[in-house]
């Protein structure tokens, strides 16, 4: 096992991390930019190294003072978290160079899934359904339009890499194909460096439902079971649950043997999501894209399976095998997970940094807040806005909805509004709790609606 672990990432992941660690005995070492000197993950490791200035680029996003850091602190292993450079073919490589442990997938995984174009087509070979349309980028409007004719309007415009909603745009004729084309490649080319773009078929009442994954370096790959992630805003999530409330037992079983699929094709080891698109007209599932790394979301798999994700993490890319059998796998209960996030919901969520006074977190049995502040905590306007993240596990849905509206009314928060006045709203919506919406109803419909 390793002795010394290099943490490349901040906030609620970084803590996360460390306390894994600790159970494990790994010492750890967390880098961090100047303004989160003051950080709980600083506070707790047992090294912490500055590596730059605010700006992720200059710090979080730095490979080369990361890797110096890790040099300087002896570290045998580093671990990515979430964002960042956590799904960097790149990184990954220059740290398995410096003969540091990666814990992740290999580069040539991340590279096969990390990029829509080139993960579609493996899924396509491994016999994954896909959702109808260009296998690789458009090279032109000409291309885009000849594919748009073929499979229908509306289409969707994909950048090929990162996420996030980011160079994603819905065109329902030739204009809008063009000139959204147009607009999703200057965003992507802004965003990641590539302006690739894919176009298929929009799926217009859809359901977002994602497979957690585990490989260890010995071939072996289970599935942790599904995560609903349908109800987010701009292609964002803002709730994620599991299991999702509308997919058969057989669809359920079905999806997570084409995750292990995808991932055995593309000799995929370490944690990972295979996302998908649930299309509720068809009662169809299409092949969305891989995320390469843990996810945010990953805590309620965790209650539902009684797991430790970022353990399994660890052992597997320390060389262990897999300490269970898809047949071992059997998910129990429901779990939900909310983001609670420093930002003014009725002002088009626009972020709200600033210094926390009161910090009172809600706690009790099925109640887990995996969070980085504290009372005092100033919460910088450099990084994201996510204050915390709250998971409740109940026996059901309906229970596990009761258990996250008495932690909600028992958390405190004061200084910076938070969005937790809208997640009180949100459990109380009818359609919501009759499990009727889909990706675009929080968009389109939720704020139109009087308050209940």
């Amino acid at each position: 096992m390793f002795k010394r672990l290099l943490i490349a990432n901040r906030g609620e992941i970084a803590l996360r991390i460390i306390k894994t660690c600790r159970r494990m005995g790994i010492e750890t070492c967390v880098v961090h930019s100047t303004v989160d000197r003051d950080s709980l993950p600083v506070k707790m490791a047992d090294v912490s190294i500055c590596i730059g200035p605010g700006p992720a680029k200059q710090s979080y996003l730095n490979i080369n003072n990361i890797i110096a850091a890790a040099e300087l602190a002896d570290v045998d292993a580093i671990h990515p978290g979430f964002g960042f450079l956590s799904e960097n073919s790149h990184f990954a490589q220059v740290v398995r160079d410096c003969k540091i442990a990666f814990v992740g997938p290999t580069s040539a995984a991340m590279e096969a899934l990390g990029n829509k174009a080139k993960a579609k087509t493996l899924a396509h070979a491994a016999g994954v359904p896909t959702v109808p349309g260009s296998t690789g980028p458009v090279a032109s409007p000409e291309d885009a339009l000849k594919v748009a004719h073929e499979i229908g309007y509306p289409v969707l415009i994909k950048a090929t890499a990162g996420g996030g909603g980011r160079g994603m745009r819905v065109a329902h004729n030739d204009a809008s194909l063009v000139s959204g084309l147009m607009q999703a490649q200057r965003e992507a080319e802004a965003a990641f460096g590539n302006a690739d773009c894919i176009i298929e078929a929009f799926v217009q009442r859809a359901r977002h439902i994602e497979i957690q994954i585990i490989g260890d370096t010995h071939g072996n790959v289970v599935a942790l079971g599904d995560r609903d992630c349908s109800t987010q805003r701009r292609h964002q999530k803002l709730v994620e649950e599991s299991p999702s409330p509308v997919i058969t037992p057989a669809i359920r079983t079905s999806m997570m043997e084409a995750a292990v699929k995808l991932a055995k094709a593309a000799k995929y080891h370490n944690a990972g999501t295979v996302e998908f698109i649930y299309d509720l007209e068809r009662q169809a599932y299409y092949f969305l894209e891989m995320n390469t790394r843990i996810q945010v979301e990953h805590p309620v798999t965790e209650m539902c399976t009684d797991t430790d994700l970022i353990r399994l993490q660890i052992e597997v890319e320390a060389g262990a095998k897999l300490p269970f059998s898809q047949a071992d796998i059997k998910p129990y209960g429901h779990a939900i997970e909310i983001r609670v996030n420093a930002e003014d919901w009725q002002n088009n969520f626009s972020p709200c940094p600033g210094k926390i006074g009161v910090y009172a977190a809600p706690s009790g049995k099925g109640i887990r807040v995996d969070s980085h502040c504290y009372a005092g905590y100033a919460i910088p306007p450099n990084y994201d806005s996510m204050i915390a993240k709250l998971i409740v596990h109940g026996k059901d849905r309906a229970d596990a909805i009761r258990l996250l509206e008495q932690a909600l009314a028992e958390y405190l928060i004061e200084g910076p509004k938070t969005t937790i006045g809208f997640h009180q709203r949100l459990l109380k919506d009818p359609k919501f709790l009759a499990n009727q919406i889909t990706t675009k109803y929080i968009d389109e419909e939720f704020f139109k609606l009087k308050p209940a």
